[in-house]
This record gives structure tokens, C-alpha cells and sequence, in this order.
């Protein structure tokens, strides 16, 4: 949650006032290499990345709107440490292409840390077989998942690496902009009469705990966000549709939804 707290704090023009003390064991050469050589990656990497995202993006904030300049270095030993695990062959890191669902728990995986990449504007290994691994994601429906009625995380973390690669490279262009047609219907069917979309369509969601909970087709806060950001970055590419013309916003902080 704290990474959500600090794009909210950035988007209403503050600055976290105190220092993230846990980020204290990176300020060491090589902590920050030990750490990740630390990590799970066979149990389940999905999780991993997410705490890598966690990690790097508060030492990303801490850098550019708290004067830690440290952290510059500690950010450079990870990306080295992760350039150097990332697979060739997809792009991503802890799964291989042997199914349909070793590939979108890599892209899941991929996508958490190709934020940190895109956002410090450093240059990504193997730009055409990420393209190609998060193509391949899309279902008969137009969503980026295995079952048909994929999730919000699904449909984004094909989806925006896609947007922002379509502007570093010409690799596959037409099939994005195609896939990103197809998702925008799919996402479009996932928001409610009320206004609100569901996380995924047909199935409970709960977030983490049993008062996060939403039954089965009702809109919750996350869903609602996590699509609509969808929207807004789909919109960088369909530039000539209705996603154009809504004069989306994005706040330049680390996390989950600037725009560089």
C-alpha cells in the first residue's frame, strides 16, 4: 500500500516527510544483490517481483523526491543483478514458455519489474521476445489471461508493457495495436452500471483480507482504478479513438501508472 500512498500523495502535489528506514540495508554495496539472491524465486516468483517493485520504486521515490542520492546506487546493482537473470528467450524472469500459464505468470512476473525499467528510462534486454511473450497472453475474449475472463492484473501487466514498447521499438506494431482493440471491448465489459469495474468477471475477489472482499460481478475501488489506468494507457496507442479525447493525466512518480 505504500507505493499506492505515495503515487496519491504525488497526484495531490505532497511529499512523504520521512525517510523509509527500510531501505537502510540497500545502503551497502552489494545488500541489495544479497537480497535478491535471497528471494524465492522457485516457489513463486509473481510474488518476488512484486516485492522487488515495492522495493525498487520506494528507492526510486526516495531518490527523486527525497534527496536520498544512495539510492542510485543501490538501483543500478539491482537492474545489473536482474539484466543479468533475465531469460533471453522471453524476457521475463523465474518461468519458461512450456504453457499457456508458465508464460502469463512470466509476463505477471515481468511486468513488476519492467516498471522499475521503463520509468528510469533504462534500456531493456529483449524488447521482441517480451513483445512476443505478452502477445501471446491474449485470450479468445480480447484479455491478457488463461481463462477467459481474466483479472485486472492479467489484462495490465500484458497490456502496458505493450503500449510503452510500441514507442522504443517498431517490432509486431499492428499486432499491438490489433491486441490493444481487442482489450479495450474486453475491459470495457468489465465496468458496471454503477460506474465501477469488477476484478474479475463472474468470481468473488477478496484483496488481501476478509474486509477487502467484493462478491461476484460487484464493482470494487481497485478493479475500478487498475481498468481505467488500463484505458489510459491503451489510449497512448488507439491515439485516433474516444480514449483519446478524455485528456488523461498521469503523475511523474514511480509506481504503477506514469507516463515517460
Amino acid at each position: 500500500m505504500t507505493v499506492h500512498a505515495l503515487m496519491a500523495l504525488t497526484a495531490l502535489g505532497g511529499v512523504a516527510p520521512k525517510p523509509f528506514r527500510l531501505l537502510d540495508i540497500f545502503r551497502k554495496r552489494g545488500g541489495i544483490a544479497s537480497w535478491l539472491e535471497r528471494r524465492d524465486w522457485k516457489q513463486d516468483a509473481t510474488a518476488v517481483s512484486n516485492e522487488i517493485q515495492n522495493y525498487g520504486t520506494m528507492l526510486q521515490y526516495a531518490r527523486d523526491f527525497q534527496g536520498e542520492s544512495w539510492c542510485e546506487d543501490a538501483l543500478t546493482e539491482m537492474f545489473a543483478w536482474l539484466d543479468q537473470k533475465q531469460n533471453p528467450e522471453t524476457g521475463y524472469w523465474g518461468y519458461d514458455s512450456s504453457s499457456p500459464w508458465q508464460v502469463s505468470l512470466g509476463v505477471q512476473t515481468g511486468y513488476h519489474l519492467w516498471c522499475l525499467y521503463l520509468y528510469d528510462g533504462r534500456p531493456l534486454q529483449y524488447i521482441e521476445q517480451i513483445i512476443d511473450s505478452c502477445l501471446s497472453t491474449q485470450n479468445a475474449l480480447g484479455g491478457f489471461g488463461v481463462p477467459v475472463n481474466s483479472s485486472a492484473c492479467e489484462d495490465i501487466d500484458s497490456l502496458f508493457p505493450l503500449v510503452c514498447l510500441s514507442f522504443l521499438s517498431d517490432y509486431r506494431r499492428d499486432d499491438i495495436e490489433r491486441a490493444l482493440t481487442d482489450a479495450f471491448f474486453w475491459i470495457i465489459a468489465n465496468f458496471n452500471p454503477d460506474g465501477g469495474a469488477v476484478f474479475r468477471r463472474g468470481e468473488d475477489f477478496r484483496y488481501g483480507h476478509d474486509l477487502m472482499w467484493t462478491r461476484a460481478n460487484q464493482s470494487s475501488m481497485f478493479a475500478t482504478w487498475f481498468r481505467t489506468l488500463s484505458l489510459a494507457y491503451a489510449s497512448r496507442v488507439l491515439s485516433t479513438g474516444s480514449l483519446a479525447k478524455l485528456g488523461w493525466g498521469f503523475p511523474n512518480c514511480p509506481g504503477y501508472q506514469f507516463w515517460r
